[in-house]
This record gives structure tokens, C-alpha cells and sequence, in this order.
């Protein structure tokens, strides 16, 4: 039994070999467990395994067979099996101690311990890491050390916004040409960095095409980290629309980095803004992936952490809001924007007090971070109307009171309320401050001018702001001030002359002899060209051509008026040369000499006027007011029917008295109205 033990373990060592070379680990490592079981202190089958677990990707398991063995498997003899293990598991700290504790760092260590400080974000040590394994080594490896090198400066140029030095690498791959992008992104130039990115691209393309076995999605696949990048330019460079269309086409790919969905889901929320708030809590989904955490950056964690807590504060989440930046607060207490948020989501709630309230305790706390803190401040007093109040916060900032941006600002708001006085104190303020500093640096031997173009300009806006308002002495002292920085300066000496001539005008007219003559101030000037150009008020209007008398009666003149041409009226369509129009066709039909009223129509006289079925057939020959010889009132007999047939004289008391015909006419009228409706 004692002879076959060692017999049966050399066919299982050459079992080992044989897997481990064809890459078959899952059996290799049957094979370790039984060595382990005929020797369990076998030093060589426990590094074995712990190999063949790494492989397999059992990383926890190979940790806990490192951890199990202390005594056997010592950090000089698997160093590197153990910190590979604890960075695979996200424990960077822990793999750095292992490193650093190895007795001799191999090459196999010092890749690693380059790795390590990448993941820690530690970039200068990282790039020191890099170079010098670049130095000392030379192998098929060393490309990738290259590409890795060229990730550290462009972490430095995005995260750190150094500004990254030539490495002179030959961007012969994509991932380099990526890299260099990524750097030229960080410094702004992002023009330079599309092109890099395109490059990149057709590099990628050509160099997966060559691998028959490489489909068109697995291509796509590898170019999405490249097209984000692209979109990443396009949001920077305001082509939100075309930024948004290919995060898209990213998203639909389903890649499996998480960290790039978690990016580009990111990006699209800030593009939406408060809009679309509901295809942003879709995308936030993405965010919260698991592994997230391990894949990107501290700032990116951060971004993608503030950008929740404004979209809980957009889609009315107080709470979810509140919580978020309480946690990004606690976890960086002197950033500005978990703050700032709590303060919107406090006006939202319309308690501003409350908010005032809680930036200023930020600004006690942190005064480094003060000054934006009260502008943020002074921006809430204004919407409350506050103005003064908001002009007093904004002058308790002494950093920026000197700025030109924030003497317009206070000067701007204390004009609107009226405050002439104390806008004149603040350009004083200001005037004064850029005094101290020019005396300040002419006694410690520094090259400064006798005053500096922010500082006249500052007297120069100052006098005319006291012209503006009437404070014309105190105006003059300004204006002196800057006619003796620039005694040439004609403009300025044309303002202190027009204020001395309101005050003094005897100063003014000592003054007034410094003008240059007018000889000195002629211009070669095309007075014609200047009064015809585009931007003047008046322009002269080119003469006509002129012929015969008329020539000589407007040779005196120095303008000719155009003659406007008068259009042709419209003629009547039966209008006819030959007849002279009607000397009254201008005055209406009813004031016209000849109208006569509308014609009635036979139909109409026929109607009758009296009495129901009587006839106007022969009135005038039975009326006997027109017939001379009338015959007797009464009638003959035998003839009272044929008269009452044919006459249309009406009875007495059928007759109506003297105002009856307007009546009349105006039943005849509705007689008329009804017939038309009725036929």
C-alpha cells in the first residue's frame, strides 16, 4: 500500500500536466483533490488547486484555500495567487496590503500592483508603476502595457484635469486612439477627440474583421464603449438630439458592461432634465445594476447618486430626495451640491426661510465654499423681492467684491431700488480695493501697470453713473482721475468739460483750450459714403436724369424728387371711350337728378287696393270727378250689378283716414315677405 500510494500519484501529477496544458482545469483539479487526499500537506497540489479554482473562476473558494493553509502556502510562496484573489473580489485594500508585504516583488506582482492603484484612483504612483515595467520589460505584453499607460493619463486629464504630456505611443491599436480621446475630452478639445474616436473606430472594425469567427453584433458589441464616447461629445457640444439617438442605438445593443449602461443611462437622465421624467426613471434602473459600483470611477458613482436626488426632487419624492442627499452629504460634507439640493427641495415646499437657514449654516461650517453658497443665498432673496437683503449678502462676500460681475450686480439692484448712494459706495469699494493692491504690489517690486484696464474702466463707469444720477462733483474728481492716466484722451476731456460747464464754468473754459483744432480732428471722411451707408439715419437720395428745360431749371438743386407713379384705376367692363362718363356717377342712385324709384312690375299695379276681388279695370272711366257730363248719383236699374262688378270705388267704411297709405304700404310689404316664403 505504501509502494502504490507514491505509484498512483505520479499518474495523477501527469494527469494534472496533460489538463493544464489543454486547458482542461475542471479536470485538473479532480486530479489535485486526489493527490490532496494521499498527501494533504502537499505544498505543490495546494498551489495547484488554488490555480486550477482561480482558473475556473472560484475566486472566493481559492481565497479560502489560501487563508485555510497559512502555514504551508506563505505569502512568498503565493503572494500572487492571493492579492489576484482579493482583487477579483473588490478588495483593493486588501490586495495592496498582500502586495506590499511580498518578500520579492516579481513581475507578476508589479503588473498587478498597477492594477491595484488604478482601481484606487492613486494615478501618479499608477503611472510611475507603468513606466517603470515598461523600462524593464520585454515581452509580448508589452502593448498592453502600453494601452494601460495611456488609460492612467487619460484618467488624469478627466478626473484630475492634468494636463497630460506626450508619452510618444503610436496609436497603432483603438484602444490607444480611445485612450488619447479620452485624455483630449478631459483637456476640452473636443473636435480633436471625435476625429481620434473615428480613427478608433475604423481601426476596430478592421482589426475584428480579420477574425472569420467575429460576427457583425460581436463588432457592434465592441464599438458601443466608442459610439458612447461619441454621444458624450455630442451632449457636451449641445447636439442633444443626435447625443440621444445613439445612447439609443446603445442601449437596444444590450451590451454586457454594466458600467457603460450605468454611464449612458446617466447621461440620457441629464439630458431629460425635469422632462420626460418617466423614461428617466426607466433609465435609473440601469444605474442601480449589480457590479456598478466596481466598474466606475468615485466621480462618476457620484454623479449618477446627485442625479437621482434630482429626479426624486423633479418627480415630487421628498423623501427619497431628502434621504439621497442627507447620504451624499455624509459622505463628502464639504461638496456644495448635496446642500444645494436639500435647499431647492426645501423652496419647492415654499419654506424659503428654511432654506436661507440652512445654506448659511453650510457656510459657516465651510468657508472655503462660502462665496457660492451665498450667491446661491442672495439668488433667494431676490425671488422673495428682498433686494437689499440679497445686495447685503452679496457684499459680505470679500473675494469677490472687487470683480467687475458683481459691481454691475450690486450697482444694477441698487439702482433698481433707488439706492443711488450705496451704488456709489460700491464702485468706491472697488475703486479703493484696486488702489491697495497697486500699492500692495509696486512695494514688493512686482510688474504692475500704474493702473490697470479693470481699474479705469471702474472710474470710467463709475463717472458716468454719477453723470447719469446729477452727482456731477463728484463725477469731476473721476474724470480728472482718468484724463491724468491718459491726457489724450478727448472723450473723457469732453466729459469733464460738459460737467465743469454745469458747475464751473470758468474751469470749463481753461479746460476747453486743451481740445485739439479742429484741423487736427479732420477725418478723411466720404461724407457721400457715410450718408448712403447702411447704418445711417438719413440717406441721400440718388438725383435722376434730367433733360432739356427741365435740366437747366434743376441744375441749381442739389436733390431731384422721384415723381411717384400713379397706378391705373380699374375700368368697368362696359366701359366705351367714345361716350363721355356720367358727370354724376359719384353721388349715390337717390341723389341723382334723374332717378325716378324702383319700376313696378305690371303683376304689381294689377294687385287690387280694395276691397277682396274688386278690379282697377276702367276706374277712370266710371270717375265721376273726371267726366264732365256725370250721370245721376243713382244708379239706373237693371245696371247696379255690372257696376258693382267692374268699379273699384270703395265704401265708406272701408276707407281709412289720412295717414292710411304708409300703413298701407308697409302691409304690403309683409303680404310680399310672406308670399316669397310661401311660394
Amino acid at each position: 500500500a505504501a509502494a502504490a500510494g507514491p505509484a498512483a500519484a505520479a499518474g495523477l501529477w501527469s494527469e494534472v500536466n496533460r489538463c493544464g496544458q489543454n486547458g482542461d482545469f475542471a479536470r485538473a483539479l479532480k486530479s489535485v483533490n486526489k493527490i490532496l487526499q494521499i498527501n494533504k500537506d502537499d505544498v505543490t497540489a495546494l498551489q495547484c488547486k488554488v490555480v486550477c479554482l482561480i482558473q475556473n473562476g472560484n475566486f472566493k473558494e481559492a481565497l479560502g484555500v489560501i487563508n485555510t493553509h497559512t502555514k504551508l502556502l506563505t505569502s512568498d510562496v503565493i503572494a500572487f495567487e492571493k492579492a489576484y484573489c482579493e482583487y477579483r473580489l473588490n478588495r483593493i485594500e486588501s490586495a495592496l496590503k498582500t502586495i506590499q508585504s511580498a518578500s520579492q516583488q516579481t513581475d507578476k506582482l508589479k503588473e498587478l500592483y498597477g492594477q491595484v492603484l488604478y482601481r484606487l484612483e492613486r494615478y501618479d504612483d499608477c503611472l510611475a508603476a507603468y513606466r517603470d515595467l515598461i523600462r524593464n520589460s520585454q515581452d509580448e505584453y508589452e502593448e498592453e502595457r502600453k494601452t494601460n499607460l495611456s488609460a492612467v493619463v487619460a484618467a488624469q486629464s478627466t478626473w484630475e484635469k492634468v494636463v497630460p504630456e506626450d508619452l510618444g505611443l503610436r496609436e497603432a491599436t483603438y484602444e490607444l486612439c480611445y485612450n488619447s480621446a479620452c485624455a483630449l475630452i478631459g483637456q476640452g478639445k473636443l473636435n480633436e477627440a471625435m476625429k481620434k474616436l473615428q480613427k478608433a473606430e475604423e481601426l476596430c472594425r478592421q482589426s475584428l474583421s480579420e477574425d472569420s469567427d467575429v460576427t457583425e453584433e460581436d463588432i457592434e458589441a465592441e464599438l458601443a464603449i466608442i459610439h458612447g464616447q461619441m454621444a458624450y461629445i455630442m451632449q457636451l457640444q449641445g447636439r442633444t438630439e443626435d447625443a440621444l439617438q445613439l445612447y439609443n442605438q446603445i442601449i437596444k445593443l444590450k451590451p454586457t458592461d454594466v458600467g457603460l449602461l450605468a454611464v449612458i443611462a446617466n447621461n440620457i437622465i441629464t439630458i431629460n432634465k425635469d422632462q420626460n421624467v418617466f423614461d428617466s426613471k426607466k433609465k435609473v434602473k440601469l444605474t442601480n445594476a449589480e457590479g456598478v459600483e466596481h466598474k466606475l470611477s468615485k466621480k462618476q458613482l457620484q454623479a449618477i447618486e446627485f442625479n437621482k436626488a434630482l429626479l426624486a426632487m423633479y418627480t415630487n419624492q421628498a423623501d427619497q430626495c431628502r434621504k439621497l442627499s442627507a447620504s451624499l452629504q455624509s459622505q463628502s460634507p464639504e461638496h456644495l451640491l448635496p446642500v444645494l439640493i436639500q435647499a431647492a427641495q426645501l423652496c419647492r415646499e415654499k419654506q424659503h426661510a428654511k432654506a436661507v437657514g440652512l445654506l448659511q449654516d453650510f457656510a459657516d461650517q465651510h468657508p472655503a465654499n462660502a462665496a457660492e453658497i451665498k450667491l446661491t443665498m442672495a439668488q433667494l432673496k431676490i425671488a422673495q423681492g428682498s433686494v437689499t437683503k440679497a445686495c447685503m449678502i452679496l457684499r459680505s462676500i470679500e473675494e469677490l467684491q472687487h470683480k467687475p460681475g458683481m459691481v454691475s450686480a450690486l450697482v444694477t439692484m441698487y439702482s433698481h431700488e433707488e439706492d443711488i448712494d450705496s451704488a456709489i459706495e460700491v464702485f468706491t469699494q472697488a475703486i479703493q480695493w484696486y488702489q491697495q493692491y497697486q500699492a500692495r504690489t509696486n512695494h514688493g517690486c512686482c510688474v504692475f501697470q500704474p493702473k490697470s484696464p479693470v481699474h479705469l474702466s471702474l472710474i470710467r463707469e463709475a463717472a458716468n453713473f454719477k453723470l447719469k444720477h446729477g452727482r456731477k462733483k463728484e463725477a469731476i474728481s473721476d474724470l480728472e482721475e482718468l484724463w491724468k492716466q491718459n491726457p489724450k484722451d478727448v472723450h473723457t476731456l469732453a466729459q469733464l468739460i460738459s460737467a465743469y460747464s454745469l458747475v464751473d464754468p470758468e474751469k470749463a473754459k481753461v479746460l476747453s483750450k486743451h481740445l485739439p483744432s479742429s484741423d487736427t480732428m479732420s477725418l478723411k471722411v466720404d461724407v457721400d459714403a457715410l450718408e448712403n451707408s447702411h447704418g445711417a439715419t438719413y440717406v441721400r437720395k440718388k438725383a435722376g436724369k434730367l433733360t432739356g428745360d427741365n435740366q437747366q431749371k434743376e441744375q441749381g438743386q442739389g436733390e431731384v424728387k422721384k415723381k411717384k407713379k400713379k397706378k391705373k384705376g380699374k375700368l368697368p367692363k362696359n366701359y366705351d371711350p367714345k361716350v363721355a362718363p356720367d358727370p354724376e356717377r359719384w353721388l349715390p342712385m337717390r341723389e341723382r337728378s334723374y332717378y325716378r324709384g324702383r319700376k313696378k312690375g305690371k303683376k304689381k299695379d294689377q294687385v287690387g287696393k280694395g276691397t277682396q276681388g274688386s278690379t282697377t279695370t276702367g276706374s277712370s272711366e266710371l270717375d265721376a270727378s273726371r267726366n264732365a257730363s256725370s250721370p245721376p248719383t243713382s244708379p239706373r236699374p237693371g245696371s247696379g250689378a255690372a257696376v258693382s262688378a267692374t268699379s273699384n270705388v270703395i265704401p265708406p267704411r272701408h276707407q281709412k283716414p289720412a295717414g292710411a297709405p304708409a300703413t298701407k304700404k308697409k302691409q304690403q310689404q309683409k303680404k310680399k315677405k310672406g308670399a316669397k316664403g310661401g311660394w
